[in-house]
């Protein structure tokens, strides 16, 4: 199974909508594809695919202490791209969570951070994070 962690691709509307000139100088073979984009794709939306994938043993610790915390039966399917508000979290249910994620990892995790956590991948991404700045 492979994973990436920690990597990143983005792909921005403005540069796809800058004139051809903008490449003639130093396009680096990129004209063809930027043509390519300008006419295939004419107003394509800023797209980013991020993978910071966290150890799959860190994603199951924090499914485990979500179904504790929101007292989901076992057979509820709980996956690291299923959302809090999906199984039915409030903001007060998330705070929780977040507490007791930094309970069971021994971390802090900061207000701006946790208000950026919406899927099981994301708390379990930003506990590997924050573990491994905590071990440096």
């Amino acid at each position: 199974m492979a994973s990436f962690v920690g990597s990143s691709v983005s792909f921005s509307s403005s540069i796809l909508s800058l004139p051809n000139s903008s490449f003639t100088n130093k396009n680096y073979g990129l004209k063809p594809a930027v043509a390519f984009w300008k006419t295939t794709v004419p107003r394509m939306p800023a797209l980013r695919v991020t993978c910071d994938a966290a150890k799959p043993e860190t994603v199951g610790k924090v499914i485990d202490i979500v179904k504790s915390q929101l007292a989901l039966k076992d057979d509820v399917a709980v996956t690291g791209e299923t959302k809090f508000t999906d199984l039915g979290a409030d903001s007060l249910d998330t705070v929780e969570i977040v507490m007791q994620l930094e309970e069971n990892f021994d971390i802090s995790v900061d207000e701006e951070s946790a208000q950026k956590i919406e899927t099981i991948q994301d708390a379990a991404a930003l506990i590997e994070d924050l573990t491994t700045k905590k071990a440096a």
